[in-house]
């Protein structure tokens, strides 16, 4: 190993921005690569209000350039690479970007990130929640932006926190403009948000209607099927009923992006496995020590949420510099208590924390005013 430890981090996001600006704060001696499919940082958080309301933020409120907030660090310390992995080298240790050309790493860390289905639809106007895997996020924002605004019908499947976001975004900016739209949001569960107490979902529930949006329970979306000449979509309940509507949004699950990972360093369902430490490990855990870590929504920790994220960072830079400067380990407990904040349009929401229900005049002041996008710089600046 050289003088200078090269540490090469997949993905720049809540997870891998934080460790890179750790590593490079803390240790002389390191070289940080930072490798990314966009060179911007999408405020993720803010999707739904980003989304529904064209005119909410200003883009450079929610695309940040990466690169620009690593400048004050030595130019031999860090690297932005914009590529995509396309494949990692366990004992070669090295990465392939793009199929094009390899870097070698003395320690890796995957922190590529999860996308959702409206993401990564390739048939449709794909709704980006997440980041994409590709350099063209404004791209599919704007047109994400025309498609939601030209609706006058709308199916949204999944009535977690970004589905219950999403319909009250949409609903109360229809509300404002004064224009008529039907909006149906389809919950699998016999509530909706049924990771909150039925407090949370009866005060998400009220406030949906109250904008007119109807909520059909205990279904799941059977088939949903796009016309190519009209481009609107036919979408079939399980229990039969059919829905003809403008756009049809899906928002349940996500997807991990995995795609240039080994299949050992996977779980059944497609997640890196890691132990306490967030070192990864193989699925039989038979393998030696790996030089490599993961944080945020890519590990097999079940908790994907951007704060999550970045309290793994902290686990993932501190083991990092006890491997390479001595010090002490930490490690990582995503604990089983759900804490979050949903705004159900601008003036209040629902949520849970500390296991209580906030009231919505709380939500509102907290979240729903600006959908927390004053935070988005520090989330890159590490500042």
């Amino acid at each position: 190993m050289s003088s200078q430890v090269h540490v090469v981090i997949i993905g720049a996001s809540f997870a891998g921005i934080p460790i890179a600006h750790s590593l490079l704060k803390d240790i002389p001696t390191v070289k940080v690569t930072l490798i990314n499919p966009s060179p911007t940082f999408y405020f993720t958080v803010a999707a739904p209000r980003i989304l529904a309301k064209r005119d909410a933020f200003k883009p450079e409120q929610y695309f940040l350039p990466i690169e620009k907030e690593f400048s004050r660090y030595p130019t031999k310390s860090f690297q932005f690479v914009q590529g995509r992995a396309s494949a990692i080298d366990v004992s070669a240790k090295t990465v392939s970007l793009d199929n094009t050309r390899n870097i070698n790493f003395d320690y890796l860390v995957i922190a590529s990130g999860s996308t959702t289905a409206s993401t990564s639809q390739k048939t449709a106007v794909p709704i980006p929640f997440k980041q994409s895997n590709f350099d063209d996020m404004k791209s599919m924002i704007h047109k994400a932006q025309d498609s939601i605004s030209m609706a006058e019908s709308i199916v949204i499947a999944g009535a977690g926190p970004i589905g219950v976001e999403l319909a009250g975004e949409i609903a109360e900016a229809a509300q404002q403009s004064g224009k008529k739209v039907k909006i149906t949001l389809v919950s699998a569960s016999y509530r909706i948000l049924p990771m909150l107490k039925p407090a949370g979902s009866a005060a998400a529930e009220k406030l949906l209607t109250g904008f007119g949006v109807e909520i059909v329970k205990n279904q799941k979306v059977a088939e949903a099927v796009q016309s190519k000449e009209s481009h609107s979509w036919t979408v079939t309940l399980d229990e039969g009923r059919k829905l003809d509507v403008d756009l049809y949004i899906p928002t349940t699950g996500v997807l991990p992006n995995n795609d240039f990972i080994p299949a050992d360093l996977l779980d059944e369902n497609g997640w890196v496995v890691v132990d306490k430490e967030l070192r990864v490990k193989t699925r039989r855990g038979s393998a030696p020590r790996l030089p490599i870590f993961a944080a945020g929504d890519i590990t097999n920790n079940s908790m994907r949420l951007s704060f999550k994220a970045q309290e793994q960072a902290a686990v993932v830079a501190a083991n990092l510099k006890a491997e390479i400067v001595q010090g002490k380990t930490k490690s990582y407990d995503q604990g089983d208590k759900t804490m979050m904040l949903v705004p159900v349009g601008s003036t209040g929401g629902t949520g849970l924390i500390m296991g209580w229900t906030p009231w919505s005049a709380m939500v509102k002041m907290v979240k729903g005013k600006d959908f927390f996008i004053s935070k988005a710089h520090s989330a890159v600046s590490a500042k």
